[in-house]
């Protein structure tokens, strides 16, 4: 078996049909099909079952074993390529880069800054939450990731890139909130609020309901939902009104709400550059690093 053969593997499972594989890999099906069927003999069991009726495979237990394996050798093997070719290259290729959705409006300056330094190099990025994020970091979907604290940071390197308090962000169409620049916590008892919580794991939703317990005060949570966005469209609707960091609010919808400073409380957003602490770093991650480190 070689690094052909588990490419081909690859593709079939990540398309679900011998069909569409092919067409993804520029070559005919009765190939294809050949070559999978030369890796089970090779094996000794079978690793994709036909659907009946259906075009469709489905990956065997020992076909799961294998695509799990065949991942990490692939990547392995492209990291190896890359900083092979990368001692006598400049700084180009693709850079993978993962973003907790908190973060999002963090990044665009910064990439901008970057492109113009590093013309040659693209990007690929992948939104989420910390803990989705997590998870690419580990199958190696990713090099790098801009991520909201708290994150399980074992197995990890990171850099913190900063911290600010958290704001209220409300409709421009609460009369409620007029003429004021500041609220204080205790006064959002009964706003109807709108909260971003993650998937798993704990985070600003947490730290909230944390807060507000030391008051001895059960907010009133109208919504809860993982997507930053979703949430300000709904407070720009006039749903209610949310908490979070005023870096999360992109720049095209803050004219549509209302920012609003957060007194007695101390509650504040983390934000940090990670990676895996055993993987090989092309240079243009190396160059990010460096960049937002300073």
């Amino acid at each position: 078996m070689d690094i052909r053969q588990l490419r081909y593997f690859l593709a079939i499972v990540e398309e679900g049909q011998i069909s569409r594989a092919a067409k993804k890999l520029n070559m005919a099906q009765p190939p294809l099909s050949q070559q999978l069927r030369l890796m089970e003999e090779e094996l000794g069991v079978t690793l994709l079952e036909r659907q009946r009726n259906k075009k469709s495979v489905e990956l065997t237990e020992a076909g799961k074993v294998l695509y799990e394996k065949a991942r990490h050798v692939l990547h392995v093997f492209e990291e190896s390529m890359r900083e092979v070719k990368e001692t006598g290259d400049g700084v180009r290729g693709e850079l993978s880069l993962g973003v907790a959705l908190l973060c999002a409006s963090y990044l665009p300056e910064k990439l901008q800054r970057f492109r113009e330094q590093y013309p040659h190099v693209s990007f690929r990025l992948w939104g989420g939450d910390p803990f989705s994020i997590r998870e690419r970091l580990e199958r190696r979907d990713i090099e790098l990731a801009i991520v909201s604290l708290p994150i399980d940071d074992s197995g990890l390197s990171m850099v913190r890139l900063g911290t600010e308090p958290f704001v209220l962000v409300a409709p421009t169409s609460w009369e409620m909130l007029n003429n004021q620049t500041a609220v204080s916590i205790t006064e959002l008892a009964d706003v109807p609020l709108l909260l971003v919580r993650r998937e798993k794991g704990e985070g600003l939703y947490e730290q909230l309901m944390e807060e507000w317990g030391r008051f001895g005060i059960r907010p009133n949570v109208v919504c809860e939902c993982q997507d930053v966005h979703i949430v300000l469209s709904l407070v720009a609707f006039g749903m209610g009104a949310s908490i979070m960091p005023r870096t999360a609010i992109p720049p095209f919808i803050r004219k549509e709400l209302r920012v609003l400073e957060i007194t007695d409380t101390a509650l504040c957003s983390d934000t940090a550059l990670v990676w895996l602490k055993d993987r090989h770093l092309s240079k243009a991650a190396q160059r990010l690093i460096k960049m937002l480190a300073e």
